[in-house]
């Protein structure tokens, strides 16, 4: 297959999954096997980047408080959560890369996390139902989608948003609240991780910078970039009026497919 066209195919898959709680990690290495392809860990960091910064102008309110009202009470804690979860997130990953941990791309452990979480999002939401759900982010919250993180981090197809905003929903957090915070820890979570792999690899080019085709890189990302963008738009207002079963729904069926197509 043309590899314009494999970029494509890439770029779509990772800009629709990387918010959307449904594992972008577990979509891409699924894609690339799909596809006969075996992109480099730079290729796949550069292009969640790019989705990732994409996403901020839909965050624009928020973030003009960060920068112009953040001496007022409830912008700073709101801040020190974001810190708190990120500034976990980040020393454990730290250690796990110091001891050289690695994703593994093994179809059977990714399909058995995106069945877990679809069914966990099916239960958690039965038993939400008719309940009322807060808005305030605790310091409970923020440790909790830390620890989301750092599952989703080390368990393909576990969906960081997914694993973070079902925390959220269990601690009482609203759908459009959990929704939020997620991205917003997730956002520095996810550039710094990408940051640190990148200097990574050029800074010792010989052992573990890949040979790229920048061109198909920069298409690969504008294309998860506008995905990207026009995806969590429509999270953002879908999470307003809808519970997230049909996420849950689709997480079981992608994992049955996988377990039969991939697993014979």
């Amino acid at each position: 297959m043309n590899d314009w066209i494999i970029a494509l195919i890439l770029g779509i898959v990772e800009g629709i999954t990387e918010f959307i709680p449904v594992s972008s990690t577990g979509h891409l290495l699924v894609a690339e096997r799909l596809l006969h392809v075996a992109k480099s860990d730079l290729f796949n960091i550069v292009i969640q980047c790019g989705a990732v910064l994409a996403v901020l102008p839909l965050f624009r309110e928020r973030l003009f408080k960060f920068v112009f009202e953040w001496q007022q009470k409830e912008t700073r804690d709101y801040l020190l959560k974001i810190f708190a979860a990120f500034f976990i997130t980040g020393v454990v990953g730290l250690v796990l890369d110091k001891k050289g941990f690695k994703l593994e791309d093994n179809p059977l452990p990714i399909a058995t996390a995106l069945l877990l979480g679809g069914l966990a999002f099916l239960v958690v939401e039965f038993f939400l139902r008719g309940k009322k759900s807060g808005t305030e982010i605790t310091w409970t919250i923020a440790v909790a989608v830390a620890v989301g993180q750092l599952i989703a981090g080390t368990c393909p197809g576990t969906s960081r948003s997914g694993a973070t905003i079902l925390f959220c929903l269990l601690l009482g957090l609203s759908r459009p609240a959990a929704t939020e915070f997620s991205f917003l820890v997730g956002i520095p979570t996810m550039l710094a991780a990408g940051g640190w792999k990148i200097f990574k690899t050029f800074h010792h080019p010989d052992q573990l910078a890949p040979k790229e085709d920048w061109g198909v890189l920069l298409f690969t990302t504008v294309v998860a970039a506008v995905v990207s963008f026009i995806a969590v738009k429509w999270l953002l207002r879908y999470v307003q009026t809808h519970t997230f079963n049909l996420f849950a729904c689709y997480r079981i069926a992608l994992a049955l497919v996988i377990f039969l197509f991939f697993l014979k």
